[in-house]
C-alpha cells in the first residue's frame, strides 16, 4: 500500500509560466471554494498544515505545487464558485487556472472535490463538463461524508451522477472521502500510485 513519506511546499505560481520546470508528474486538486481541499490535502500527505485551512471561502489564490516523495507534484489550485472577491479577480483566477489546466503537459489527472452534503451544483457540473470537453483525465472526490448521514449523503451522490449522465455516456470514477475520519485515503493513494508510477 502505498504511503506518502515526505511532502513540502514547493512554490506558488501566478502564471503557468512560473511553475516547476523539472517536469515531473503532477496531480492537480480543485473544488468550489470552501469544499474542504486544505484538509484533504493535509489528511492525504499527513502532514499537518502543509496546506493551509481557513473558513474563508477563496483562500487558494495562486497555483500552489507541492513536492511528494521527490517523485510527483499534488498541485492545489484555487477554487471556482462563491468568494467574496471582485469580478476581475475571479476573472483572473479562472484565467490562470484555464491556461494551467489545458496547457500543462505534465499534468496527469485532475481531482474534483465536491461536497457530499449539498445537492448537486451548477459550477460543479459546468467544470466537470469543461473538463470532459477538453478531454482532460479527472476523477471526483466527494468531501466532508462525516459531516452527513449516510443516506443523504448517498443520495447527494446519486443525484450528481445522474445529473452528470446528461452529458456524458461513462461516468467518471468517483471517491467519497473525510478529512476528519480519513475515509478515502487508502483508496486515494491507491489511485494516485497507480496514475503516477505507471507513468514513468
Amino acid at each position: 500500500m502505498y504511503q506518502i513519506k515526505n511532502a513540502v511546499f514547493s512554490k506558488s505560481s501566478a502564471k503557468i509560466e512560473q511553475c516547476p520546470q523539472d517536469k515531473l508528474p503532477e496531480i492537480a486538486f480543485i473544488g468550489r471554494s470552501n469544499v474542504g481541499k486544505s484538509s484533504l490535502i493535509n489528511m492525504l500527505t499527513g502532514v499537518k498544515n502543509l496546506a493551509k485551512t481557513s473558513s474563508t471561502p477563496g483562500k487558494t489564490q495562486l497555483i500552489n505545487h507541492y513536492l511528494v516523495d521527490n517523485a510527483w507534484y499534488l498541485v492545489d489550485l484555487p477554487g471556482y464558485g462563491y468568494a467574496k472577491v471582485p469580478l476581475s479577480e475571479k476573472a483572473k483566477w479562472e484565467k490562470m487556472t484555464w491556461d494551467y489546466l489545458l496547457e500543462r503537459e505534465n499534468l496527469l489527472y485532475v481531482f474534483v472535490l465536491v461536497d457530499v452534503r449539498v445537492s448537486p451544483q451548477k459550477s460543479d457540473l459546468e467544470f466537470i463538463r469543461k473538463l470532459g470537453e477538453n478531454g482532460i483525465a479527472l476523477k471526483i472526490i466527494f468531501t466532508k461524508e462525516d459531516k452527513v448521514k449516510m443516506q443523504e449523503g448517498q443520495r447527494n451522490i446519486n443525484a450528481f451522477r445522474e445529473a452528470l449522465s446528461q452529458d456524458w455516456d461513462i461516468l467518471p470514477e468517483y471517491f467519497v472521502t473525510s478529512s476528519e475520519k480519513k475515509s478515502g485515503k487508502i483508496e486515494m493513494l491507491g489511485l494516485i500510485e497507480e496514475i503516477v508510477f505507471s507513468s514513468f
